[in-house]
């Protein structure tokens, strides 16, 4: 399934739907938090509500806005540093001296994000915004003091994260270790969605070919079997001290082909009128921002 938060022409209010074909069908939750909290028993009656379909809860895709799937996680810890192919850009770019020895992270804001084809403003004082696609789990079942063995049990499914970068302050946030870093929340830098793909259909989440796009010319394609530091990993480390609610959110570190690890870095910066796609090729899903 392919689960999301919509408001619709008929109502602001955030509603819990689920991906069928052109259409999105109201589950008549408003909290995506309580959806998943209600674990398998939750997806299941997603599911049979998806079976049995009746036209007055199914909504045109092109008829709502889709949110931000977790508009609200009461945690979004993004693991930093995390592909070897991005490690040697930031070396050769001076961003890092020196490789982590185990998984870093920062703080994602909930004011930040923003749901699928979304406007977002580039500050006036920013110059160099970069792209970085990342592949991000869900969390669907309590973690605390948790097994990496057992990392996938707590997992409802994965989600994209463009996470947008102003290079133009980074590199003194990282020189300073914060873990709020402001080149990664401005208002609109985190675009997120447009669905979470439930696990079922997620044949391996360490092989997922990754993409990043803009004005339709492929800027990068990785593999997710680059991560340095995978799931089980990630979770066993944050949990050994942080409660882990469902909800919550782990992006996985933005892979190797942004803009600042290239030659001719200051002409892909992204500048107004672009338009950036970030995608997964299987399962397929895109999630489209314009910079305005």
């Amino acid at each position: 399934m392919r689960l999301g938060t919509f408001v619709s022409q008929d109502s602001p209010r955030p509603r819990v739907g689920v991906q069928r074909d052109d259409h999105v069908l109201d589950l008549g939750e408003t909290s995506m938090k309580e959806f998943l909290a209600g674990g398998e028993a939750g997806l299941e009656r997603a599911r049979k509500l998806l079976r049995e379909a009746a036209g007055r809860d199914l909504y045109p895709l092109a008829s709502v806005r889709l949110l931000p799937p977790v508009p609200d996680a009461e945690k979004f810890l993004c693991v930093g540093k995390n592909y070897r192919s991005h490690l040697e850009e930031l070396k050769r770019t001076d961003l890092i001296k020196e490789l982590p020895q185990e998984p870093t992270g920062f703080i994602k804001l909930n004011a930040c994000l923003v749901g699928h084809d979304a406007a977002v403003e580039r500050p006036p004082s920013v110059a160099r915004l970069d792209y970085e696609p990342e592949l991000v789990f869900v969390i669907g079942k309590p973690a605390f003091r948790a097994k990496g063995k057992d990392a996938f049990g707590h997992v409802a499914g994965i989600t994209l994260l463009n996470d947008l970068t102003c290079r133009d302050t980074q590199k003194r946030e990282v020189a300073s270790g914060s873990r709020f870093w402001t080149s990664k929340n401005a208002p609109g830098f985190g675009p997120l969605g447009p669905w979470i793909i439930t696990m079922d259909e997620v044949r391996d989440p360490y092989d997922l070919w990754v993409t990043c796009s803009v004005n339709g010319e492929q800027r990068m394609r990785v593999n997710t079997r680059d991560q340095i530091w995978k799931l089980p990993d990630i979770v066993e480390h944050f949990s050994r001290l942080l409660p882990i609610q469902a909800g919550d959110l782990f992006s996985t570190g933005a892979p190797g082909g942004v803009a600042v690890g290239k030659p001719n870095a200051e002409a892909l910066f992204l500048k107004p009128g672009d338009v950036v796609e970030c995608a997964f090729e299987d399962p397929s899903m895109v999630l489209r921002t314009r910079i305005v």
